[in-house]
């Protein structure tokens, strides 16, 4: 098992991109406006949904599921961090989000 950094929501933007790895329900009942939805066990086949040469968070309810991504990704050559304490931390800070599935975005 490798480090696993993690970025507190706090120092992330609204607007910042992050990969979600929750399941398509989760998603769709509430995520981060620029978030790239992509859910772990995808991860293989959705490599290039990763950005290149930049830290890019990873995001899924609580961080259980963000974590074993970042360190699978990392084992990859990316360069991502954990967002620690998920949606639910982004939720609990206020931050934007919104829904897909057209009630008030929220974390399931």
């Amino acid at each position: 098992m490798t480090d696993v950094k993690n970025v507190d929501v706090s120092s992330l933007a609204d607007d910042a991109v992050v990969i979600d790895v929750r399941s398509r329900e989760e998603w769709d009942q509430g995520h981060a406006p620029n978030a790239v939805f992509t859910p772990i066990e995808d991860l293989p086949t959705a490599l290039g949904n990763v950005p290149v040469g930049q830290t890019v968070p990873v995001i899924c309810r609580s961080g259980g599921r963000s974590t074993r991504a970042v360190e699978w990704l990392n084992q990859q050559g990316l360069e991502t961090v954990n967002v620690d304490g998920g949606m639910q931390a982004w939720d609990a800070a206020g931050k934007a989000m919104v829904s897909e599935n057209g009630e008030d975005p929220r974390v399931g």
